[in-house]
């Protein structure tokens, strides 16, 4: 990779790492080599590896666990949904939901979508539509837009085998980590649709969450539009 000299010492190790990370030397779980490793390796002082370090783990890239060490992270996105919908059997036990991929298509880039992606207008994107239920009874109905150009490999994967959980599917088969997300939340009706999946009413009024995934050079992965129906909807913050 190319470093800016013009950086501080520190800043240049830290961009080494990411580097590590985002190329797969290091996969999320993975611990990372000591700092005493670290500092022999690249011929600096351990104070230099740990500013480095203290950097990425700030970042949500690293995380250092006491008396074990320093392991990429490994996000789990899927915890935002439980801060948002009710998703729970009948007994109340938290479970994550199963997937169903309704839909796999390879097309050209809507606008809105190549917006968000930060790919040319037309630029070939899979679109995903995908059904998440618990007991059999549907929860949320999303709407999921990937790069090809990055994710061609998905379109030879069995829909049936995407498991449910997308992004350690697209680490494996894609070679592509997420490491964050900006979400937003809005509110709209339900189209017809849209009430047909979920098994709402005609303009039942439903949550939206729209979340931006990023990999580790903050370019855009993924955009999604997640809706759910608005009386399973909580929010939950805690205000010190």
């Amino acid at each position: 990779m190319n470093l800016d000299l013009r950086l501080p010492l520190y800043q240049r190790l830290r961009d080494m790492l990411a580097a590590a990370v985002a190329e797969g030397q290091w996969r999320p779980g993975d611990a990372i080599p000591s700092e005493a490793d670290l500092s022999k390796r690249h011929g600096v002082a351990i104070g230099t590896v740990r500013k480095a370090v203290d950097q990425l783990v700030a970042e949500g890239v690293l995380d250092r666990q006491q008396g074990r060490g320093t392991f990429v992270k490994r996000t789990r996105f899927n915890a935002s949904m439980f801060r948002f919908f009710r998703f729970q059997s009948e007994t109340g036990e938290r479970r994550i939901p199963v997937s169903r991929i309704l839909r796999r298509e390879a097309m050209p880039a809507p606008s809105a979508v190549a917006s968000a992606l930060r790919i040319r207008p037309r630029e070939g994107v899979i679109h995903l539509v995908r059904l998440r239920l618990i007991d059999d009874l549907p929860l949320l109905a999303e709407d999921i837009w990937l790069p090809r150009a990055r994710f061609e490999p998905l379109l030879a994967v069995d829909p049936g085998e995407f498991g449910d959980l997308l992004y350690p599917l697209y680490e494996e088969r894609c070679e592509q980590v997420v490491v964050s997300a900006e979400e937003t939340l809005t509110v709209e009706t339900a189209d017809t649709m849209k009430a047909r999946l979920l098994r709402l009413q005609p303009h039942a009024p439903l949550i939206v969450i729209e979340r931006l995934a990023y990999d580790l050079a903050r370019q855009p992965l993924e955009w999604r539009r997640s809706r759910g129906a608005a009386d399973k909807f909580r929010y939950h913050v805690e205000i010190r």
